[in-house]
């Protein structure tokens, strides 16, 4: 079975291997997909999001789906020492750097909860697989047509971020500024909420946070800093060996 559909401004595509799958069970994805949009978008005057922004909703009043979002958005601004912030002086809440994994994730739990063993559900590029192997690849941050490398992944989650689809889109929270430092940095987690978050947060502490996701517990990195140097860490599930980055 294969489907895909344009969720959250990206292409979403879900492959299930599994025989006699029923179609209500992916009707269920991509409709969770379409509630987050609806809810959390900082771009819909009406979501929760934008509500509890402006004062029409307080914090304790939220549900219990945005009050984790937020509560993992503060665990990584602490973590990352304010370089991740969904929270920016004149911009108002966007926590979509946590939603967009989140979501996605959760959407994989209802797979696996309904006994689906073979998977991977791609959203604009960010991928959770189940019942692998599975390859994945990672496109050069400089050159549209090639990859930088490709990895394996059995059970888990890959997330890339960098400049090369929305340009300096990815803010270094203590500065106010676009992060500097990387062109692109990809981590392996065994979720996505871990794997995207982590590789934003990542991007926006510039060069050292290559070595902050690294020590994150359960995650591989794979990163092209400014010099066009090609960093990863030891246990990274490099299926090829990666194409030159320069």
């Amino acid at each position: 079975m294969h489907r895909v559909e344009h969720v959250m401004g990206f292409p979403v595509s879900l492959r299930i291997d599994d025989e006699e799958v029923p179609a209500a069970l992916t009707d269920e994805v991509f409709a969770w997909l379409r509630e987050v949009d609806e809810r959390f978008s900082p771009f819909k005057p009406d979501s929760e999001v934008s509500r509890l922004d402006r004062g029409d909703i307080a914090l304790g009043e939220v549900s219990a789906d945005l009050a984790e979002v937020l509560d993992l958005c503060e665990q990584y601004r602490l973590a990352t020492g304010g370089a991740f912030d969904a929270r920016r002086p004149g911009e108002g809440l966007d926590p979509c750097a946590v939603v967009k994994g989140w979501s996605v994730q959760r959407a994989a739990d209802l797979l696996t909860a309904a006994g689906v063993r073979r998977f991977c559900l791609n959203a604009g590029g960010d991928v959770v697989a189940a019942g692998g192997p599975w390859r994945v690849g990672i496109r050069h941050p400089e050159h549209a047509d090639q990859l930088c490398t490709v990895l394996e992944i059995t059970d888990g989650a890959v997330a890339t971020s960098g400049r090369y689809e929305r340009g300096d889109h990815i803010i270094d929270g203590r500065t106010g500024r676009p992060a500097t430092g990387l062109l692109a940095v990809t981590v392996v987690a065994s979720t996505l909420t871990e794997a995207d978050t982590a590789a934003t947060a990542a991007f926006a502490m510039g060069a050292e946070g290559v070595a902050w996701a690294a020590g994150r517990e359960g995650c591989e990195v794979f990163a092209v800093d400014a010099e066009r140097r090609v960093l990863r860490t030891e246990g990274c599930p490099v299926a090829r060996a990666e194409i030159g980055a320069a």
